[in-house]
């Protein structure tokens, strides 16, 4: 097993592993990986499914983590139409279970902390 490769021995779909930040950061756009494009671009330049498929990580049988995230804008509409929906509404998406979902959930967290519920910034948790 090399160092690219995980456990069961495939190749992780939008790992920065595979190249060097400074190979992405000095390529051509061309189908970059969201990871790759956040990398070239920012995070701005991404959209809310390629985010998603940031923090999905991996797909799983026939569907790339991109697609989960589009399946999931999809079926919300944003990432705003989905943070309040209870976890196990995420199981019905094919490739998403317990850790995909509770570092959405996680994520999801962060950004209410960090900005607040209503849009403001809100002081740090202890």
């Amino acid at each position: 097993m090399d160092a690219h490769t995980n456990r069961i021995g495939k190749q992780p779909e939008d790992s920065l592993t595979s190249k060097t930040l400074k190979e992405i950061l000095g390529a051509e756009e061309k189908n970059f990986l969201p990871g790759e494009k956040l990398a070239k671009k920012g995070a701005e330049a991404l959209t809310d499914a390629e985010l998603l498929a940031i923090l999905i990580s991996t797909g799983g049988k026939g569907h790339s983590a991109t697609q989960i995230g589009e399946d999931i804008i999809k079926r919300y509409g944003s990432i705003e139409g989905m943070m309040n929906k209870p976890l196990e509404w995420f199981y019905q998406f094919k490739g998403l279970g317990d850790v995909k979902i509770i570092r959405m959930a996680a994520a999801f967290e962060i950004g209410r902390r960090l900005w607040g519920r209503n849009g403001t910034a809100s002081s740090p948790r202890p």
